[in-house]
């Protein structure tokens, strides 16, 4: 399988691949050195098949027992799953402990720690003692390792200290950086600079379309996405990046297909299942939707940051089946996490609404009334609900009699109220809520009463094109 990347899909590295799978086919596993296993685990990585990378690192220790690449990769491992005490012991067990890739490690232990301050001491010590031609090199692997932690701040610190602006390693690093601190505009530019010089790098087309996906720019996405997959059709990251692409200009069908392509070649991704499932659901298709989510819920340790949401969207689609009992016990199971409580209770009562159990429904509301810190957002979210189940005059009434929402300084709401007296049909009122709304939040009237209007028009133009309808009705 062609990953695009430069290293695993050239001759040198294909031969050694090949020869090691010709040999565990047999039965006879070749020797080769702790690096080489490394890399054929790192790609198997890549292509996600994780009980092939463990085999080959648990064989690679196996006749290398103390090598430095195999225990990074057990280590790192590790520190995925936060399991700070297990990589500690594996980096204590690599017995070249002046390997860069040890001191390597070190530096990630501590950072995964949130010991930033020891793991940058420990860094600028190991580059102070380093020959100055290695000095470049050591630059941008630790501004790789603060990048995979979202530090980007400290790795433009140690980036600062090259000399190589011009290098292409560089380039890339730097706008990876620019993109974790949402610079996307230089980043785009860097990657497209990048991509002249080398139009066949899968990486910088996959890179460029994340960029211009967080600019909302979603064509442009995709296309990059397409120049991606043509260097690598069955690369995962750029297949996802195309789906997302979809998704969010709600071409749901076709966004399908590519999310089923990536969860067969990352099975048992649950992100990737989620992303499945939350497409089905769009769709209308929720039975399927549950039984991606079930899976998806089987696969994440319980801290997962993905654990949350998979409830949530398991919630959702067993309500929609009328099963609100299961979609309550995922709610309760949601809850135990301690995080998003006035969001998860809001959900509740959504449902609750949505299989006509009003009265429950308004218990719960009112405990998120009551306990939430943001007023204004809460009662917004209970308007969309109330109006997205068809208690349109309920939603109504309940702006109508919040001063929050009625207050001067408030921006928020006002096209959700314009909604209502549209579908009330309560005219002047409606003209009264819409200017204030393209007033004080153009883009939220955009949004929500855009679909009112031509598709092109400016929202400063609706109350125009309002009283001009209104004049050619009469």
């Amino acid at each position: 399988m062609l990953t695009g990347d430069e290293y695993f899909d050239s001759n040198e590295f294909r031969d050694k691949l090949m020869s090691y799978e010709d040999s565990v086919r047999s039965g006879h596993h070749i020797f080769l050195d702790a690096d080489d296993l490394a890399d054929i685990a790192d790609y198997y990585n890549l292509i996600g098949n994780y009980v092939e990378a463990n085999d080959v690192i648990e064989y690679a220790l196996n006749i290398h027992p103390g090598a430095t690449l195999p225990l990074v990769f057990k280590a790192r491992q590790a520190l995925m799953l936060k399991e700070i005490e297990k990589a500690e012991e594996y980096a204590n067990d690599i017995y070249n402990k002046d390997d860069p890739d040890y001191k390597y490690l070190i530096a990630e232990i501590l950072i995964a720690q949130n010991k930033i301050s020891e793991a940058e001491n420990f860094l600028k010590e190991y580059y102070s003692e380093i020959q100055p031609e290695e000095q470049e090199d050591f630059i941008l692997d630790a501004a790789n390792i603060y990048i995979d932690y979202g530090l980007d701040e400290n790795a433009l610190e140690w980036m600062s200290l090259s000399k190589t602006t011009n290098n292409p390693e560089y380039k890339e690093l730097l706008a990876r950086i620019l993109f974790g601190i949402g610079n996307f505009d230089e980043c785009i530019k860097i990657f497209n600079e990048l991509i002249d010089l080398n139009p066949y790098n899968k990486k910088y087309w996959v890179a460029l379309s994340s960029a211009q996906f967080m600019l909302e720019d979603y064509n442009a996405s995709i296309t990059s996405s397409e120049y991606a997959i043509a260097i690598a059709p069955n690369d995962a990251e750029a297949i996802m990046s195309k789906a997302s692409g979809l998704y969010k200009l709600e071409n749901y069908e076709e966004a399908l297909e590519y999310y089923k392509k990536y969860c067969s070649l990352m099975q048992d991704d649950e992100f990737g299942e989620l992303q499945l499932a939350s497409c089905l659901i769009n769709l209308g298709m929720y039975e399927e939707a549950i039984s991606h989510l079930e899976h998806a819920k089987s696969i994440p340790p319980k801290d997962s940051q993905n654990t949350l949401q998979i409830l949530k969207e398991l919630a959702f689609a067993y309500s929609a089946t009328k099963d609100i009992g299961k979609a309550m016990e995922c709610l309760e199971d949601a809850m135990k996490s301690d995080s998003d409580h006035i969001d998860l209770l809001l959900l509740k009562g959504h449902l609750l609404l949505e299989n006509n159990k009003k009265e429950e429904a308004n218990v719960i509301f009112k405990k998120a009334i009551n306990e939430c810190q943001d007023i204004i957002y809460v009662l917004i979210r209970i308007i969309v609900s109330l109006y997205d189940n068809k208690y349109i005059d309920e939603a109504y009434q309940l702006f109508k009699s919040s001063k929050e929402l009625n207050d001067d300084n408030n921006n928020e709401g006002f096209s959700y109220m314009a909604l209502c007296c549209w579908d009330l049909k309560k005219t002047k009122e409606f003209i009264h809520y819409l200017d204030l709304a393209v007033t004080r939040n153009p883009n939220e009237a955009k949004r929500v009463v855009g679909f009112l209007f031509p598709k092109s028009m400016n929202p400063t133009e609706y109350i125009d094109f309002i009283y001009s309808k209104l004049k050619n009705n009469q």
